[in-house]
């Protein structure tokens, strides 16, 4: 597929150490295929370096968050918001991101995930900045959080949705856009069935990689070039040409990002 439009990759793991073999490989492959906005979500301190490492050496498509991902709150969370609290204030980031609640993994540090997202959310409404949300097995418990927080500046991506529709209409409900990445071009995905319905404006385009490659890569490293084959399958879901998706969804991710 040619596009001469500028696709966004919302949510990708450049520093991941799954592409220390041939990152640049990759990044160029990406950009060739016309994936050239990247968007780094943070994991926890171990990361920051390796990020602003990526925006030195791609400066033009490199655009960095910061924040405390839910499996990372660990007994030391209050240390590691410490961290995300003072590379904040030290410089620009595109949002707070990735944070959450994740249920799937461990339930035990549930409470440290709900202060650590709660706290995270107040961070991201005093520099105006979007959060990323990552949700897994805790919808129920993520919108508690978000309907006591819910006001103007409260804005961002649902990354990774992979819910049913009433939740997509909920998290919508809250000034979130729905995170779109190869879950979609799954057999099982489901969130398939019912994306028509829901308008593109309130969709972004996202891999996750390494993570949840697309269909014909399932259960392989997922990188950011893979993102057309998720452009292909919205093409097929709204009707549209692929241009005009990567046209709407890049100028969604303006729209949160401000870039």
């Amino acid at each position: 597929m040619e596009t001469t439009t500028i696709i966004t990759d919302t949510h990708t793991h450049l520093y991941s150490e799954e592409f220390d073999q041939d990152r640049s490989e990759m990044i160029q492959r990406a950009i060739d295929a016309g994936v050239s906005r990247f968007f780094i979500p943070a994991i926890d301190s171990s990361c920051t370096e390796s990020m602003y490492e990526l925006e030195r050496n791609y400066p033009d498509n490199v655009f960095l968050m910061m924040g405390l991902h839910p499996t990372y709150v660990k007994d030391n969370y209050l240390e590691e918001l410490q961290h995300v609290e003072a590379e904040l204030a030290k410089r620009k980031f595109y949002a707070v991101g990735e944070i959450g609640i994740d249920l799937y993994w461990d339930k035990t540090h549930l409470p440290q995930q709900q202060i650590a997202f709660r706290r995270q959310i107040q961070l991201a409404k005093k520099y105006r900045l979007p959060i990323v949300i990552h949700c897994r097995e805790a919808f129920e418990e993520i919108f508690e959080i978000l309907e006591e927080e819910n006001s103007d500046d409260l804005f961002g991506i649902f990354h990774c949705f992979s819910g049913t529709y009433e939740q997509a209409l909920q998290a919508i409900s809250y000034n979130m856009k729905l995170g779109i990445g190869g879950v979609v071009t799954f057999k099982n995905g489901k969130i398939d069935q019912f994306l028509n319905q829901i308008e593109l404006k309130h969709i972004v385009l996202e891999t996750d990689s390494p993570y949840l490659a697309p269909i014909p890569y399932r259960g392989k490293r997922n990188e950011s070039s893979y993102l057309v084959n998720v452009l292909n399958k919205l093409s097929e879901i709204y009707g549209l040409t692929p241009n005009e998706i990567a046209a709407t969804t890049t100028e969604n991710s303006k729209a949160i990002f401000g870039i």
